[in-house]
């Protein structure tokens, strides 16, 4: 027997078509003897409807507490209209919105989700699976003393991720509108085809820049243990294949920093950053040769590249012959006695201010940041050696009071 989590996204119960089959895959899994929970979105587009209704309603915009029961009310439509699909098959089943007794999505007034209280409710939600199949509103929160809220952009998949990992569930399956992570859009790439699997990592970067199949948001629940699976509504079937995500989301923050010596090797020239191609040309003579990139910057007249210290001059030689024929770069240089520090998190692109956290110490300390790459899970700076330690020292100490606010 195995613990699952089901979402239907808003496309997936769409019609009461399709919220028919949906409940029948969710039926066959049951017969199958496992315990399922069901997160549904709103049906198809009902959120975007009431939101533009509620426009045309009244020339000021409503309280934010009035805005997030409107928009409520399409989870709280879809869930009804799921439960009454199980029980018409036979299937045990209840539903859960925000003012249930055991409402199980506990957050704060602006939708950050309280951990502990959150994670006592899912016991009880637990307790119950075994009796009967939930069915829960995604996309909504309430607070201890019982105000609505709202998760946010894709709040059903991080409705979906948070319980799976609260219920030490073995799968979550979110069944969506695509045949799981496609190598290019299909509607563009004429040979774009779906991928056996891909990494929280990855999986992050591809939804925050546009790949909105799951809410980068939401893997920051995805735990080495609880499988991850991507499928199609079409399918009919909560087992069909999909894409699998694999690795852990990090749901706190890591700081890192390479022991061994780097040197940053510079290119520099006239309009450096208007030369085609410039980025491919050097990274690949370095790459020909072994040597590997830590990191590279580029600015309006130079090109740098983070490398081992031991490769170094290496680097400087190869960069230079590439480049010495032409006599819009002036020069090579290198910069020696580098450290890169690392700072990872699930939750970079939903954090304000992130960058300023690594920044700050480092200016209090009077230490000079070489060069500062970020990424939406990551930050990379780079420093002199000489302070490695108190510059580290100083963004951990940082990261370590926001974790305990």
């Amino acid at each position: 027997m195995s613990r699952i989590v089901v979402k239907f996204g808003g496309t997936s119960v769409g019609s009461g078509e399709r919220v028919r089959r949906a409940a029948e895959s969710v039926s066959d899994a049951v017969e199958e003897g496992n315990e399922v929970c069901v997160v549904v979105s709103a049906m198809g587009k009902t959120t975007d409807r009431l939101l533009e209704e509620m426009e045309k309603v009244a020339d000021e915009e409503p309280q934010p507490e009035d805005a997030d029961e409107i928009v409520s009310m399409g989870e709280r439509t879809s869930v009804r209209m799921f439960k009454t699909a199980l029980e018409d098959i036979g299937v045990d089943a209840f539903f859960l919105e925000p003012g249930d007794e055991d409402w199980p999505v506990i957050t704060d007034e602006d939708g950050g989700v309280d951990e502990i209280e959150t994670s006592e409710r899912v016991d009880r939600l637990a307790e119950r699976m075994k009796d009967a199949v939930p069915v829960v509103c995604g996309f909504l929160g309430e607070t201890a003393d019982g105000t609505l809220t709202t998760l946010g952009r894709g709040g059903s998949d991080t409705t979906a991720m948070l319980l799976g990992s609260h219920l030490d569930a073995d799968e979550v399956v979110i069944v969506t509108d695509v045949d799981g992570i496609m190598t290019g859009d299909p509607s563009k790439v004429e040979r774009a085809k779906s991928v056996d699997s891909i990494s929280v990592e990855e999986m992050q970067d591809l939804s925050i820049r546009g790949a909105g199949v799951v809410a980068p948001s939401a893997l920051k629940y995805k735990t080495d243990d609880m499988n991850v699976r991507i499928v199609h509504h079409e399918h009919g079937d909560i087992w069909a294949e999909g894409t699998v995500i694999e690795g852990e989301g990090k749901s706190t923050h890591l700081v890192e920093m390479r022991d061994e010596p780097l040197a940053a090797v510079t290119v520099a020239g006239r309009s450096v950053i208007d030369t085609p191609n410039l980025l491919s040309r050097l990274s690949t003579v370095l790459g020909e040769n072994g040597i590997n990139i830590y990191g590279h910057s580029t600015g309006s007249d130079s090109m740098s590249f983070f490398v081992d210290q031991v490769k170094g001059h290496e680097a400087e030689m190869l960069l230079h012959d590439e480049i010495v024929a032409d006599s819009k770069f002036s020069s090579v240089s290198v910069r020696e006695d580098v450290t890169m520090i690392l700072v990872t998190g699930g939750d970079f692109i939903d954090t304000p201010g992130v960058v300023y956290r690594v920044v700050k110490p480092l200016y209090d300390r009077d230490i000079n940041i070489i060069e500062i790459i970020s990424s939406v899970t990551s930050i990379v700076v780079f420093v002199d050696r000489e302070e490695r330690d108190e510059a580290f020292e100083g963004i951990e100490d940082a990261f370590e009071e926001y974790e305990g606010e």
